[in-house]
């Protein structure tokens, strides 16, 4: 019996360090009896840019609301390589707190020596050398309480940025009942001057490919900060929609793996 004892023993031990070990190395998700496992190592880096935006809807912060969503996601599990920019509140920069990704001079521009809030979060993110960038904002004006994915028109990597965007999508509207409206090019807005230097198309700055250097770019509008004003505010949806996004993130990021 003893002799039984001294050999069950380390092989006990060994099971023990084997399950630590995977909790160390591995992020788990556990969603509809599904577990998405990806090895931290391989983990890309991620890029969250909540929207900075101040002056959007009426009596509504949707720098505030986003902020709340990328945190929300950065918060569930599986915890990745992930970083947020934003340039709220900060005072070296011009449109840190304002600003349209669709025009000229509140991105690209220098104004007085001064980088824009835009491109400032895009330095940020390249240093990161993330492969993968979600941009959170919310639209307005739609009277629709809906989820748009929007993509970059004509680079190689279009096809797979449209795969992730429309499982996001699709994702956020199962969690929420959000309608899903589906996901469009940066170009098909057809609003502001903001083009991309290779294409000579429409764009929005943060996903094109000249100024983000992260292959894959997502920008997520999420709801209407008229409509959807209420629910948007409310932090127990913040929770939701950022729990659903990171979920199928994580589901595309183990698939690719």
């Amino acid at each position: 019996m003893k002799k039984y004892l001294i050999l069950f023993l380390p092989l006990l031990f060994l099971s023990a360090s084997f399950v630590s070990l995977h909790k160390e190395i591995f992020a788990d998700r556990t969603n509809s009896n599904q577990s998405v496992s990806i090895p931290l190592k391989k983990c890309p880096v991620v890029i969250w840019q909540p929207s900075h935006q101040t002056n959007t809807g009426v009596e509504f912060s949707e720098a505030a609301v986003c902020n709340g969503i990328v945190e929300a996601a950065m918060a569930a599990e599986p915890r990745m390589k992930e970083f947020k920019v934003w340039s709220l509140g900060k005072k070296n920069l011009h449109h840190a707190d304002v600003g349209s990704n669709t025009i000229i001079e509140q991105t690209s521009a220098l104004i007085n020596g001064q980088l824009s809030g835009y491109a400032w979060e895009l330095q940020k993110s390249n240093k990161k050398q993330p492969e993968v960038f979600i941009s959170v904002h919310n639209n307005g004006g739609t009277k629709r309480h809906a989820i748009w994915g929007f993509i970059h028109e004509g680079d190689k990597y279009e096809a797979e940025n449209r795969a992730l965007a429309s499982r996001l999508v699709k994702a956020i509207s199962a969690a929420t009942g959000l309608e899903d409206r589906g996901v469009l090019f940066d170009s098909s807005t057809g609003r502001n001057d903001y083009k991309c230097t290779i294409s000579g198309k429409l764009a929005f700055f943060s996903l094109d490919e000249n100024v983000n250097k992260a292959p894959y770019r997502v920008l997520l509008e999420v709801g209407d900060n008229g409509v959807s004003k209420e629910f948007l505010e409310n932090p127990a949806n913040q929770k939701k929609l950022g729990v659903a996004i990171k979920a199928a993130l994580a589901e595309w990021i183990a698939e690719k793996r």
